[in-house]
């Protein structure tokens, strides 16, 4: 199975090759604060994510055990890595094939961060961590 994705300016695309791991939502206020909102986003071997093209990519050292990479023409929040990390977590949204099971949320984690002005009905096991 291959997937492609890519930023909204599409100064950034890729292509996943292989199952993908079911979406997490997370609410923690970093994610909440990169993304506009919480945020959805499945994961791969690094091995598996294979960029196309990566002009506009940028990595931004989001905290002492992780980085973030988003799109610097346009904004889009793409990547998620934790350090020493042989997976990367990609944005759900930025999948152009969105029939995936892989998309649909799996859990919510870091919800003792959740923002006050929404509320998570959907039934979806919820964590107050990973």
């Amino acid at each position: 199975m291959t997937i492609r994705g890519s930023c909204e300016c599409r100064a950034v695309t890729f292509i996943v090759e292989g199952p993908l791991r079911p979406t997490w939502a997370c609410h923690c206020t970093q994610c909440r604060k990169t993304s506009g909102h919480y945020w959805a986003s499945t994961e791969v071997p690094n091995a598996r994510l294979k960029m196309i093209k990566d002009d506009g990519l940028k990595w931004y050292r989001s905290s002492e055990q992780a980085r973030r990479g988003f799109c610097v023409a346009c904004g889009s929040s793409l990547f998620w890595q934790g350090d020493g990390e042989d997976t990367i977590s990609i944005g759900a949204g930025t999948l152009d094939d969105l029939s995936s099971d892989a998309t649909k949320i799996e859990k919510h984690i870091f919800m003792a961060d959740k923002g006050a002005y929404y509320d998570v009905t959907d039934g979806v096991p919820q964590s107050d961590g990973w």
